[in-house]
């Protein structure tokens, strides 16, 4: 089975979307847990099937049942958005937090967003900062800009102009743009010197 699920990662790396397609379908009928997470991502971005984010969202939650954590964070990104599901964002903090409790470091930040604005779980900003600095710490751009917000303002954490420099920095080094933005304006009024 593992030369049958190289094969098909293979091949649809080479976007050879049909011969993987197949083959996810081969490994789907012998219950292999990531065969689930790959069909879904068929149906989600319609490569050879017609896109169908109500059947991506099935195949992503079965795949997520059997605790492959890319699925268990697909899974509670679209619970938070309501695609292809009716929107529940407690739900979606369960599976963010299945998938962290996995090594999932984009579900850190994601769940560390939530427990910051208290949406489907009560808020908690210190919970908040230790899940962005385990993100951040792991090179994750938008959990650095969020921490360095932290530090900004002092929720969960003490305030320290320093510390939130230093995150927005390194967010803004990795490309992102709200972070950049920060940078360069600090640069403009003379607030920082690079």
């Amino acid at each position: 089975m593992k030369e049958l699920i190289e094969t098909a990662y293979t091949a649809l790396m080479a976007k050879e979307y049909d011969k993987a397609l197949e083959l996810y379908r081969t490994l789907e009928a012998k219950k292999e847990p990531t065969a689930y997470y790959y069909l879904g991502f068929f149906y989600f971005h319609g490569h050879v099937v017609a896109q169908d984010t109500q059947k991506a969202f099935e195949y992503y939650l079965e795949a997520a049942t059997r605790e492959i954590p890319v699925a268990q964070f697909e899974v509670a990104l679209m619970l938070e958005n309501g695609e292809g599901c009716e929107k529940n964002e407690s739900e979606a903090a369960f599976w963010y937090e299945e998938a962290a409790k996995r090594g999932n470091i984009d579900a850190f930040n994601n769940l560390g967003a939530m427990f910051k604005e208290g949406r489907g779980v009560p808020q908690d900003y210190k919970k908040a900062f230790i899940l962005f600095s385990k993100a951040a710490q792991a090179g994750n751009a938008k959990a650095q800009f969020n921490l360095g917000a932290l530090y900004d303002t002092g929720l969960g954490c003490e305030e320290n102009k320093e510390k939130s420099i230093e995150w927005c920095r390194k967010a803004a080094y990795q490309g992102h743009k709200m972070a950049e933005g920060i940078i360069k304006r600090m640069q403009h009024d003379g607030q920082i010197v690079f």
